[in-house]
């Protein structure tokens, strides 16, 4: 194989492989000046980052690559071509046809342009030669007499359609030029559109709206200078570097921040004491951040209003109360007959707390009886006619629901994106029941509250002590220590003959007390040192394959201990292979492994912590095999999804939360993550049997010690007050 540096130009002609992180496309090379292909002895293939490519590549589309080239002799059929290939190039570019005959082609056979033939694009070009193009950058009605003469109306809106979608081309080329990535570039443009090129030069950190970071920015500005000098001083370059100080508060979970905790970020991204006291005080653009003068805190302004905006529903609600009446108490005593068993008092004052309010919670550990406290509240809430709307974050956790509650339940994402609840003629009432709701995140609550109208009733569930939301905020936790909602926190767990001791055991860790037997019923203590721990859980986990699921808090001790599970498991199986351009490629896994999904790709099923089993790696059209979803259902392995699939033995808890498994192996490793929190939400994703393996000792410092969830800043509880 040769290797030298070379540049090409072609008409894309396949596109053979597209994910996330890869996208391969192949062309035949195109001699310059001319709209003649160059001798059939050879091909051209781009294999890039598509993060790095101005626009995805589509069929017909026209790239001049240049960069490091590999070429190879490949077998087609009969014949032996040569396969030049650029790997991640130094430069690469889209471009619009510029002469006749190529863009007579290109519009005939690019599918933008529906319903426009050779002999029209022709036509098209005898009438308006390169005038063509600044006839279709502006689409008057002047532009529009001149195409009607050849096209239909219909073709001619394809036409102005088609060419939209390139003429932003000379902007995206400029900032692949200037290594903006294009996930940047596609936000940029859709905000800015024309202007975006402008709006960069004016100030680059405008670019941190869209996705980069300020050191991101501050790379691309020393590479690529810009018509102006960014001084260090420049009130720009400050103003923009607190916001991204105030930004990594957010990322750790917090709605606002103070003083004290941006200065050490802000230090370390402008290096000087001095520049960091003229951005304290610079003033502050309020577009991003509003400072609350009585406390000195920093409010990001997209937080605040999302508070602000669910306090204010959540308000509206809490007034509308005494709801229980003559009707309510028949809903519940007709709910209550259909148990077979008596429901404590406190679970009766759970359930007629719900129905007495228009939001309510019902919180409390695991083996509480909030699952029976909310099937009792629901069906209640059906024979008063209420219209229930069920909901989990996670598809496993949604399923689990509906077989909890015997209502038809769904994911949040998935009733988000359906029509917004409203009250109609024939369904007047609605419920919003949220449950394992210590897991929604201030986002998502702004979202489900601007998704239903003010009238509609709404019920938490869920345990505020578990680990605190991915994202910002603590929507639950602030609700409760707010105590302006109606809460109903159920603490006695009901121990019955043959119980697992799971719900005590995680009790006694709730409340910061180390138990005193570490090993009892169905919990098994293993005191196992650091460097032992992947070995531990994955013999741990040969003994009941079917069961059991282990929880890491670390993707690189849930990547370690995948492995020797796999390796112990199932080391002979077929791996997923697939062949491009000659070339194999495959992914470590293999026909029968346990997967993990990491993206959500709604339109297949599956979301960010689907699990499930690869069935089968034998490739079917356009198919690369199968996975079986834990709920049963089957998902074909298409391209789009290949970089979101990794081995499931092992996941993190957040992977986790929402889920429960027979038989949980808990690999307890001291670090940033893990606290008692950590430790408690992971006994509880238990239904028979617990293992934990690590170090006695660790396990007592981080039962005593406070959950991180206590040190989060949040508004919301305030605003509820």
């Amino acid at each position: 194989m040769n290797v030298t540096f070379y540049q090409d130009q072609m008409r894309v002609t396949s596109i053979p492989y597209r994910t996330n992180k890869l996208v391969i496309f192949s062309g035949v090379p195109l001699a310059k000046d001319s709209y003649k292909t160059n001798s059939g002895k050879y091909y051209v293939t781009i294999k890039a980052d598509p993060d790095s490519l101005p626009v995805l590549p589509t069929l017909g589309q026209h790239w001049s690559v240049k960069g490091a080239l590999q070429i190879k002799n490949v077998e087609v059929g009969d014949y032996v071509m040569q396969q030049h290939t650029y790997e991640s190039p130094k430069h690469v570019e889209c471009t619009l046809p510029e002469t006749g005959e190529q863009l007579i082609r290109f519009i005939a056979r690019e599918k933008d342009f529906k319903g426009i033939g050779e002999s029209k694009a022709r036509a098209l070009w005898s009438l308006l030669g390169k005038d063509l193009h600044s006839t279709l950058t502006n689409d008057t009605t002047e532009s529009r007499k001149r195409l009607t003469s050849i096209l239909s109306e219909d073709s001619v809106d394809a036409l102005f359609k088609g060419y939209a979608k390139y003429k932003n081309l000379a902007h995206c080329n400029w900032m692949s030029e200037h290594n903006i990535p294009a996930s940047v570039q596609q936000r940029l443009l859709k905000y800015h559109g024309g202007a975006s090129i402008d709006v960069i030069k004016d100030n680059p950190y405008a670019l941190m709206g869209f996705g980069l970071s300020f050191n991101d920015i501050e790379d691309i500005i020393k590479k690529t200078p810009f018509q102006t000098d960014v001084a260090q001083d420049d009130p720009r370059r400050l103003s923009a570097a607190l916001e991204m100080a105030i930004r990594k508060e957010i990322e750790k979970g917090h709605t606002y921040t103070t003083h004290a905790n941006v200065c050490p970020y802000l230090v370390k991204l402008l290096q000087d004491k001095a520049l960091v006291t003229q951005a304290f005080q610079s003033g502050h653009d309020k577009a991003q951040y509003i400072l609350n003068p009585d406390t000195g805190a920093y409010h990001p302004t997209a937080q605040l209003l999302m508070e602000s905006v669910v306090a204010k529903r959540l308000s509206i609600l809490i007034k509308r109360n005494g709801l229980y009446d003559e009707k309510a108490n028949i809903a519940y005593c007709s709910a209550a007959a259909e148990l077979p068993y008596d429901l404590t008092r406190k679970q009766i004052e759970a359930v007629t707390t719900c129905l007495d309010h228009s939001v309510s919670c019902i919180t409390g550990g695991a083996g509480t009886g909030k699952t029976t406290v909310l099937r009792t509240a629901l069906r209640a809430y059906h024979q008063l006619g209420f219209e229930i709307h069920a909901v989990a974050l996670s598809g496993r956790a949604a399923m689990r629901l509906h077989e909890s509650i015997g209502f038809i339940t769904s994911t949040i994402a998935k009733l988000l994106r359906e029509e917004p609840i409203e009250p109609s003629v024939d369904k007047p009432n609605h419920l919003l029941v949220i449950d394992e709701a210590s897991m929604i995140d201030l986002p998502t609550m702004y979202r489900l509250v601007n998704h239903i109208h003010p009238s509609v009733r709404m019920i938490f569930t869920g345990d505020p002590e578990q680990l605190p939301p991915i994202g910002c905020g603590k929507v639950l936790a602030d609700i409760v220590e707010a105590k302006t909602v109606a809460n109903t926190m159920l603490d006695i767990v009901k121990r019955q003959e043959g119980s697992t001791g799971i719900p005590e055991y995680s009790k006694f860790i709730n409340q910061g007390v180390m138990p005193k037997q570490l090993s009892t019923s169905a919990i098994h203590f293993h005191e196992t040192s650091k460097t032992d721990i992947p070995k531990v859980c994955s013999e741990l986990y040969q003994e009941s394959p079917a069961n059991s699921r282990v929880m890491a808090p670390t993707k690189a001790l849930v990547s370690e201990i995948n492995k020797l599970i796999q390796q112990a498991v199932n080391s002979s199986s077929d791996s997923l292979e697939f062949e491009i351009n000659g070339d194999k490629f495959f992914l470590p896994i293999r026909r029968n492994d346990a997967v993990l999904f990491t993206q959500n790709h709604y339109d297949k099923g599956i979301q960010n912590g689907s699990l499930g089993t690869l069935t089968s790696v034998k490739p079917s059209d356009g198919s690369y095999g199968e996975v079986t979803l834990d709920t049963g259902e089957k998902v074909d392995i298409k391209q789009s999804v290949l970089d979101c699939m990794e081995l499931g033995y092992a996941i993190t808890l957040h992977k986790a939360q929402g889920s429960q498994f027979p038989r949980i192996i808990i690999a307890l490793q001291k670090g940033r993550i893990v606290d008692r929190a950590w430790l408690y939400t992971a006994i509880t994703r238990a239904e028979r049997e617990i293992h934990i393996v690590g170090s006695s000792d660790d396990m007592k410092q981080i039962t005593e010690d406070l959950s991180h969830s206590h040190k989060r800043n949040s508004y919301l509880k305030v605003l509820l007050q």
